[in-house]
């Protein structure tokens, strides 16, 4: 499901296209916000959005086989909560 398919779906329930996008941009930014500042963010029986740090570590470019430094990272965790495990089950 693409972002605007979401937007559609979303719109069947709130009777307004602009008000179902308004809804769904406000919840990313407030996602993404949060986890700018580092905090996690807990939605109740959906799951989990945190920063979880990724070492450095070393590769290999595949082309040519020579060693790389492949600096740390910040990257964002999802943790899947029990009503939305269940229901892909």
């Amino acid at each position: 499901m693409t972002k605007t398919e979401l937007i559609h779906h979303m719109s069947e329930k709130l009777d307004s296209q602009k008000e179902a996008q308004r809804a769904l941009e406000s919840l990313l930014s407030a996602i993404s916000d949060t986890l700018k500042k580092g905090d996690s963010v807990s939605l109740t029986g959906f799951g989990t959005f945190k920063i979880s740090k990724r070492n450095a570590r070393k590769g290999r470019n595949p082309q040519t086989g020579e060693e790389i430094k492949i600096p740390s990272k910040n990257v964002v965790r999802f943790l899947p909560g029990k009503h939305l495990k269940d229901a892909v089950k």
